[in-house]
């Protein structure tokens, strides 16, 4: 699924339970020592399917380990994303030659328990929300504000290395599939956009969405 809201340059990888066998690697052992084995069947389906991913691109199976504030430590030349739910784990990876950031996030298509939306959304927000649920109940428009705002986020602070509030971030939901997100962070990051696009789609009791953006050197020059 994940794979139709990504562009050409993305590998990406996903499994719906964990029932394939997923081993883990090296150091990786030691992120889950301690844990709940469905915790750890989950952690070690997620890095498979980095992994699977990551060999899309030519790269030998290695450890994925952990890096600043707990985004995983992609090998260098590579930008990437995990994300699992109950049903779903991912992973998309790009070479950073052709995107900058790369940002997925799975949720249920479940409604937010009832309060969370107001912790997750800005006065601006609730009203098209409201508008959007009137036009098309099918969709969970509160817990798909949530999984824009996810994704953006993976976008955002492997670049900036900055915590980002829900309230930080206004995004723009579009019936048809796509979303826009504007950030206003306490401080701005230099070389980091403040703008971002991204999808969306919705099947199999899930709710998807991507952020993928362009590396400078990949983006055609604009014509004189």
């Amino acid at each position: 699924m994940i794979e139709r809201l990504l562009p050409a340059a993305v590998r990406s990888a996903e499994v719906f339970d964990d029932s394939a066998p997923a081993p883990l690697l090296g150091a990786e052992h030691q992120l889950v020592a301690g844990r709940h084995p469905e915790r750890v069947r989950q952690f070690a389906s997620a890095r498979a399917c980095a992994r699977r991913a990551q060999a899309g691109l030519g790269l030998p199976p290695a450890p994925l380990l952990r890096g600043p504030g707990g985004a995983p430590a992609w090998s260098p030349g590579v930008v990437g994303s995990i994300t699992h739910c109950g049903g779903y784990r991912g992973a998309a990876v790009a070479r950073s030659t052709a995107l900058a950031a790369l940002g997925i996030d799975a949720e249920p298509a479940l409604p937010l328990p009832t309060g969370v939306l107001g912790l997750v959304g800005t006065d601006e927000e609730g009203p098209m929300i409201a508008d959007l649920t009137a036009t098309r109940p099918d969709v969970p428009w509160d817990r798909l504000l949530f999984s824009a705002k996810e994704a953006v986020y993976k976008a955002w602070y492997p670049r900036s290395g900055q915590w980002l509030g829900f309230s930080r971030a206004t995004v723009r939901l579009d019936p048809d599939g796509g979303f826009t997100a504007r950030l206003r962070p306490e401080r701005p990051a230099p070389g980091v956009p403040l703008r971002y696009t991204g999808r969306w789609l919705t099947g199999r009791g899930l709710l998807l969405t991507a952020v993928a953006v362009p590396a400078v050197s990949a983006v055609p020059p604009a014509r004189s």
